[in-house]
């Protein structure tokens, strides 16, 4: 048991290393956990094939890191923001996926893998915007708010379709329209359920035929938050993201889907804020901090031990890399800033910066890249080494394009 503790000691201090080189260069930390796994390994100090604890805290750390990222968002102003930001969610997303899927099919012949890459390149990196929004002291405006709820609905859309997707690239489901249809009616089912979990058996007061039953009658969630006096509240919340997310297991998909999925359906409402230990803020603090300072980042340190250097393979794939990443600049650009101004009524300098605010990939592509590559073997590795270097010069080019373009940005209303 001596040596995987010693391999977790190892990932732990990147961790810690890679926090610092990420405020230092105002980079997403996301970059250096990989950066820090591929040196690792391929010096030696990591093996390639990891044990199965660290495998196992590696897919803790997925489900962690996507109930978090379900977690911070306000459900309220989020579904304010959608009537407004639809366009630049659909299209921002849509051009990305055209484009990654044309030019992973032309090279590879094999639509399972375009698909599947097509996928990782569809989510926006919401973090890394706003912490390069942030730098520049735009994260407060009402471009941040339609980057951000964009790249919400971007994400949504692309979890449902990993949960249609994946099974039928598997093989699990067939390619044929029934095959099809029932994977959509499993993904459907798998929401309505969330859904109704949220609006009906979450609330404090039970409303119409749930007051009937006994328990539920008379118990909501925010009762079982402030049982001890919220001491128990980050467990509460953390057992029902763990619960949602076999549930996803149960119907097909990856527990990460159910995982983020519990976490947009949790409201802040539901907490004792007179608490301090079982308030929002303070369970939320504990959530984030399990999910990205020390759990979290084992996926993403354990996925960098993949790219285990091989110069021929990097080599082969710089034409792929150089294709796919201009062409995904300037269709996530123009289709996002087109959009904006379009169907957001945002002037030109603004619409631009949304464009730029939506180039980074991060959580949810390498989660994507996971399930492809490592768990059911449905990208080859060329691919997967085209992806990984695909998303690092699109997150490199965020906070760079976010700098330059501030002087044109101005002031004023949207």
């Amino acid at each position: 048991m001596i040596g995987p503790l010693v391999h977790l000691a190892l990932i732990w201090g990147a961790v810690f290393i890679a926090a610092l080189l990420a405020s230092l260069t105002r980079l997403t930390a996301v970059l250096y956990f990989l950066a820090l796994g591929c040196f690792m390994v391929n010096f030696g100090f990591l093996p390639e094939v990891s044990h199965p604890f660290i495998r196992g805290m590696s897919e803790l750390g997925i489900i962690l890191i996507m109930f978090a990222l379900g977690f911070e968002e306000n459900t309220s102003n989020f579904l304010k923001s959608v009537k407004i930001s639809w366009g630049i969610a659909f299209f921002g997303a849509l051009a990305p996926f055209i484009t990654t899927y044309l030019i992973t099919n032309y090279y590879w012949q094999d639509q399972n893998l375009a698909l599947m890459c097509a996928l990782a390149m569809t989510a926006t990196a919401v973090s890394l915007t706003m912490v390069a929004l942030k730098s520049e002291g735009l994260h407060k405006t009402q471009v941040a708010t339609r980057i951000m709820t964009s790249a919400v609905l971007d994400d949504i859309a692309s979890l449902a379709l990993v949960a249609i997707l994946v099974p039928i690239a598997t093989g699990e489901s067939s390619m044929g329209l029934a095959g099809i249809a029932l994977t959509a009616v499993k993904a459907i089912a798998f929401f309505i359920i969330v859904t109704v979990v949220g609006t009906i058996l979450f609330p404090h007061k039970p409303t119409g035929w749930i007051k009937r039953i006994p328990l539920l009658g008379n118990w909501g969630l925010r009762d079982l938050l402030a049982i001890d006096k919220g001491l128990y509240a980050t467990l509460t919340v953390l057992l029902i993201a763990l619960l949602v997310g076999l549930v996803a297991h149960y119907f097909g998909f990856h527990p990460a889907v159910g995982a983020y999925m519990a976490g947009l359906i949790l409201k802040e409402e539901y907490f004792h804020e007179k608490s301090d230990v079982g308030s929002y803020k303070s369970t939320k603090r504990i959530v984030d901090n399990v999910a990205f300072s020390w759990i979290g980042p084992v996926f993403f340190v354990e996925l960098g031990t993949k790219l285990v250097f091989d110069w021929d393979i990097f080599v082969s794939v710089i034409p792929q890399t150089i294709l796919l990443t201009t062409g995904l600049i300037f269709a996530q650009i123009s289709s996002a800033a087109l959009a904006a101004r379009y169907t957001g009524g945002m002037r030109w300098p603004h619409s631009l910066l949304v464009g730029l605010g939506m180039l980074g990939r991060a959580e949810l592509a390498f989660v994507v890249m996971d399930i492809a590559y490592v768990q059911n073997a449905i990208i080859n590795t060329a691919a997967f080494y085209t992806l990984m270097c695909t998303a690092f010069w699109l997150n490199v080019s965020v906070p760079i394009g976010i700098s330059l373009w501030k002087r044109y940005y101005g002031s004023g209303d949207i």
